[in-house]
This record gives structure tokens, sequence and C-alpha cells, in this order.
């Protein structure tokens, strides 16, 4: 006799009175309704039990202009006054004392109590493109792309330090545990593919060393079920680690071991009815499927030597260069949400040099990265977000800048996102934003929106609430949709 038969069948005899009432009492009342709001919800799996690589929304609320997302995260809070808002009045005001009434019961992150002074931008800017977009003269391979770019300069937030400002810019509210936007529309959509995660991440370090710290919940599924979760890859070395079998097993071995362990979980599942048994498994065969396509998708070596020049890179070094050229790849092959967070823009001191090297190390392949999906013909298609957790203060902190949340910069490109636009204002100092200003709920309704999500109807019961990524607000900002 099979062994696995008679292990099912002693499990079978098992099943708790919890999971026989929740099978039948619970299933048969999900199919009535769902065949009274939607027959053709009769032929599909639930959202807890359906394909690992197909989204709850099905079909799209709207058209989609973009099929997928890649975030950059520059992790620190780069200063809007050093990359991307010009502020000729507070160059004029440099070392003076800020207006008061711009200041005043204003809430500051590390310069409470201390006079503050006006510091005039660093580094001068210059106009790029035909669409003359400003731009700070420490980008000038971003300038070259500038007419591709949509830069928002009035966008706000609410968390003052870090932690707290990268989790409400990834998952819409200050409190750890909530879902991040890569896990939503992984969740919404699904991927297009099914030998990688449909939400990778990788990080990078800028040369100065600053570990500004990021942590893994950033990219979290949060109350979602858990295959929805980010996956972090190594960009240098092993992207996974135990990508390869170990000496000695083979392929068809590793494949006998997946199948037995599946077996077993499906018994288990049949008898405590747990699902996350059934996220198991599918991680299981997720990672079966990844020995075979991450070690090739990862291998920069068959780029051509032009692709990677422009992007700066020469192999798989854990740079920002490698990791830009990586997320191209990884969009290629399906991934629905890619985020690259580089590290080193945390500027409470040397503002000016510091920017001068960072920018050295970002220009290059962020802008080789918007060019190489455009003449591949995927700008199109592909989301390209750029910014960071907050901005930094227009008053001096010594020679750098405080945290800043009232007003600060971000660009888009591709995915419908119109190009060579600038929107929203902040204020002369570069302090408030105080035309079209837009809140982080805001963007989060706008990337989904562009996915070809309802951003009010993408929602998750948990606790005995809807929850959703914009929380209870946000609008799509339609001005900049192409």
């Amino acid at each position: 006799m099979n062994p696995f038969d008679s292990n099912y069948e002693a499990a079978r005899r098992e099943v708790s009175r919890r999971s026989f009432l929740t099978r039948s009492t619970s299933g048969l009342g999900a199919m009535a309704l769902a065949s009274l709001l939607n027959p053709k919800l009769l032929t599909a799996a639930d959202a807890e039990s359906a394909n690992y690589q197909q989204g709850v929304v099905a079909p799209l609320h709207f058209p989609r202009k973009a099929k997928r997302v890649i975030h950059l995260c520059m992790a620190g809070g780069p200063s809007h006054l050093e990359t991307l808002d010009y502020k000729p009045e507070l160059a004029a005001q440099d070392g003076k004392p800020m207006p008061e009434s711009i200041t005043k019961g204003q809430p500051i992150a590390q310069l409470q109590g201390q006079q503050l002074k006006c510091l005039g931008p660093q580094h001068k800017f210059a106009k790029y493109g035909q669409s003359g977009q400003e731009i700070c003269d420490q980008f000038p391979k971003l300038g070259s792309v500038a007419d591709d770019l949509c830069i928002i300069r009035s966008l706000v937030t609410e968390a003052i330090n870090h932690d707290p400002a990268h989790t409400f810019m990834n998952t819409g509210t200050a409190i750890s545990g909530r879902p991040s936007m890569g896990s939503w529309a992984w969740y919404g959509l699904g991927a297009d593919c099914e030998d990688i995660p449909g939400y990778v991440v990788l990080t990078s370090t800028g040369r100065s060393g600053q570990q500004q710290p990021i942590a893994s919940r950033q990219w979290h599924s949060g109350f979602l079920p858990s295959r929805f979760q980010g996956v972090r890859f190594n960009s240098k070395g092993d992207a996974v680690y135990y990508i390869n079998n170990p000496a000695g097993v083979s392929r068809d071995q590793q494949r006998d071991v997946v199948d037995a362990v599946t077996q077993l979980n499906r018994q288990l599942d049949a008898s405590i009815d747990d699902p996350e048994i059934a996220t198991r498994i599918n991680q299981y065969e997720m990672a079966f499927r990844m020995q075979a396509s991450v070690p090739e998708l990862m291998d920069l070596s068959k780029e051509p030597k032009h692709i990677l020049d422009a992007y700066g890179c020469t192999g798989l070094d854990g740079s920002l260069n490698a990791n830009c050229l990586l997320a191209r790849r990884l969009a290629e092959h399906g991934a629905r949400f890619i985020q690259l967070y580089h590290r080193d823009w945390d500027h409470h001191g040397g503002v000016r040099d510091g920017i001068a090297q960072i920018a050295k190390e970002v220009d290059t392949p962020c802008a080789a990265l918007i060019a190489d999906l455009k003449q591949r013909g995927m700008l199109d298609e592909t989301l390209v977000i750029w910014g960071g957790e907050f901005g930094r203060t227009p008053m001096a902190q010594g020679n750098g800048r405080d945290h800043h949340i009232k007003g600060f910069s971000i660009w888009m490109a591709g995915g419908g996102i119109k190009g060579g636009i600038s929107h929203g204002q902040t204020d002369d100092f570069g302090y408030n934003a105080v035309t079209d200003v837009v809140h982080v709920h805001d963007l989060h309704a706008t990337i989904l929106h562009q996915l070809g999500v309802d951003h009010k109807r993408l929602t998750y019961k948990f606790q005995g609430r809807d929850f959703r990524l914009t929380d209870v607000s946000g609008n799509v900002i339609s001005s900049i949709l192409a």
C-alpha cells in the first residue's frame, strides 16, 4: 500500500468539527452568494484559494495603462532643494532667520528649540529637454530624459521620522503590520510569470556607507495572504539563499521531495483547513521553479557591452547600477512590482558634498533605466517612481538639513503618466506645498488607477473592517495622466 494513501485515510478520519463546519456551511453559503452576485464566479476559486498568479480584480476596473511598477526608493529623505525644486528666494535669504509665520507650530524632527536659519540651495539648477524641466545640475543624465519625467513638487506625508515615514509611503499608514503597496498590487492583479515572485525587492547602499535602516516589514504582506509578501533578492552572489541544489541532488530528486511535501501538506490542510498551508504549498512550488529561472535571470554576462556601459556596471556587484539593470530584466520576465532601495540620503550634515557624491551614484543608472525601457518599447506600460520617504528642511542643521514632511518632490515616468511636465508647487522657501497638493494616499490611488484598479474597490476584510491601501481618502491625480 502507498504510505501516502494510508496517511491520507488517517487524516481524513480526524477532520475536525471546525474544519467540517467551515467547509460545509461557509463554503456552501459563499457559493450561493457568489452565484447571486455573479454566476461566472462559480467557475473560479475564491480569493483565498485562487491560482497563485491570478489576482482578485478580474476584470480590471479600468483599462490599464501600466502592467508593472518599478519604485526607486531613495531611503533617507532626498533634499528636494538640491534635486528637483529650485528656490531662488531661499537662496536670497541664505543665513537669515526663517520667517516665524512659516515655521511656528509646525512639526520639526531635530531642530526643536533651535534658532532656525535659512540654508540656500547648495547646487545650481539647469533647464533640460524641450520641456525645460528644472533639475539640479548634479543630475545631468536625468536631465537627458527630462521630457519623459513628471516632476511632482507638492507631495506631503504624515510621519516625520524614517521608519514610520517608510511605513507610510509603503502601506498608507504609519502603523506597522499593514500590507505594502507591492503586496496590494500583486494581490489585486496577480503576476505575469510563474517562476519568480510577483513582488521583488533589491537593496543597495551608497559609497559613504550610511546604513539608513530599512526593515523587511516595508515589503510585507501584512494581513493579506502571506504568499503576496515581497521577496528580497540579494544583489550580489546567490540571488536567493540555497537557490542551488546540494551536491549530488538532481533536479528530478528535488522534484520528488517537493511532490512528497506537497502531498503531506495537502493532507494536513484537509484536516485543519488553514489557508497558510496553501501558501506553503505554493511557496514550495515557486522555490522549485525559481531554481531554474533565477540564476539565468540574475546573470548579466549576456547583456551587450553598450547596455552595461549605459547603466555603469560590470556585473552583479550590489550597486544601484546593477539593480536598475536587474529591475529591467525582472520587468521583462513578468514581475508585477519591483522595488529598489538605495540608502545614503540622510544629510543632516554636509548636504552639499553628500548630494554631489550620491548624484554620481544614482544619476547614471536611473536615467539609463528610463532610456532602456523606452528603447525596448516597455516604458509606456511600466510606471517608474523615484523618491524618498520625505524631504529636507529649508532651515539649516549646521551645514545639513533636517527631516521635512510639508512639501517635497518625486518624479514619475511611463505607465500612462504625462512626460515633460511639473505638478504642484511649494512656497518660496520650499517649506509648505501650496499648489496642487499631493498626499501619499493620492499617489497610491494614482498608482493603482494606472494599473487598472479603483483604489476604493480593492479591499480586504480584516478584524471586521474593509481595509484598503488608501485607508479612507485619496484621489487620482488626473491632471498628470496622459
